[in-house]
């Protein structure tokens, strides 16, 4: 890490030994002599036993550009799984320290970025809504956003020097998170419960490619089965096993079109028993089998 800006207080990376976790390949700071906005690329040790990260002050945005894993991360007292792969964007909340472990199928790779928190509660101020709530901003991030996304990676690709560009890129970045991401909820769906509906899809999104029953998702969050299934339609519209599905759709739907991989295998990654569940499943959301959508 580089301690020489005056937007960031990174005094908590002091003792944290990143050269055992990652090779940094790329840092704004350094490379394009930005000061409003650290952006880092990073190459990521395969597997993790026990990594420490501490409490940070700044909004911390990790977009994985390569590899997959399967990561374990403990908050709260509380261990959470979420699958690594590339396109799913997490939000670290801040001032929260975390431990994580991970094993992956290679190597790994990332696009960070840290945006002042100091830019995000002054945007917060100009906006004129109410007091950040960053943990619901970390659960609606996790849910996806196709446009952060493509920002972030964006970002993290720039030639541009000098500070004026990553300046806006902070502006930009604060106001998106603060208008999409820290929305007043629904009138009918309490703030708390809107939150909840947030975790509950960002978990569908990380076990896509296996077995989800509706219990654990209503213990992951904190809700009994009837509650959740009850504030889930209230938000969404659909019962939690709809969405589900139409995401596991959505994903084969993806994979069709952007890779070569055989309909067995899009069935496993989907979630899916068999290449025959994905065909009868994707004809009645799509009315087309899977062969022939791939075809068109």
């Amino acid at each position: 890490m580089v301690f020489d800006s005056v937007h960031f207080d990174l005094r908590p990376y002091a003792g944290f030994a990143m050269d055992r976790y990652v090779r940094r390949t790329y840092c704004s700071w350094q490379d394009a002599d930005w000061q409003s906005l650290l952006v880092q690329r990073f190459h990521h040790v395969p597997a993790v036993e026990d990594m420490e990260l501490p409490a940070a002050a700044d909004l911390h945005l990790v977009l994985p550009v390569g590899g997959r894993a399967e990561m374990e991360t403990r908050t709260g007292g509380r261990w959470h799984r979420h699958t690594w792969t590339p396109g799913r964007l997490e939000l670290g909340v801040p001032d929260r320290p975390a431990l994580r472990r991970y094993r992956g199928d290679g190597p790994l790779r990332s696009v960070q970025v840290h945006i002042p928190r100091g830019t995000v509660e002054r945007t917060a101020a100009q906006l004129g809504g109410p007091a950040v709530d960053y943990e619901d901003m970390a659960a609606s991030v996790s849910a996806g956003d196709p446009l952060l996304v493509e920002a972030v990676r964006a970002i993290g690709s720039a030639r541009e020097t000098g500070d004026l560009y990553a300046e806006a890129s902070a502006a930009f970045l604060a106001v998106h998170l603060l208008t999409r991401h820290s929305r007043a909820p629904d009138r009918h769906v309490p703030v708390r419960e809107d939150a909840r509906v947030r975790a509950a899809i960002a978990l569908m999104r990380d076990r896509l490619a296996e077995p989800l029953t509706l219990a654990e998702i209503a213990d992951a969050v904190h809700l009994s089965v009837f509650h959740l299934v009850r504030v889930f339609r209230r938000a969404t519209g659909e019962t939690p096993h709809r969405y589900l599905v139409r995401l596991r759709i959505e994903e084969a739907e993806r994979l069709l079109l952007a890779t070569d991989f055989t309909v067995a295998r899009i069935a496993a990654r989907c979630g899916f028993a068999d290449p025959g569940a994905l065909s009868k499943a994707f004809l009645r959301h799509t009315g087309a089998r899977p062969s022939a959508y791939r075809n068109s």
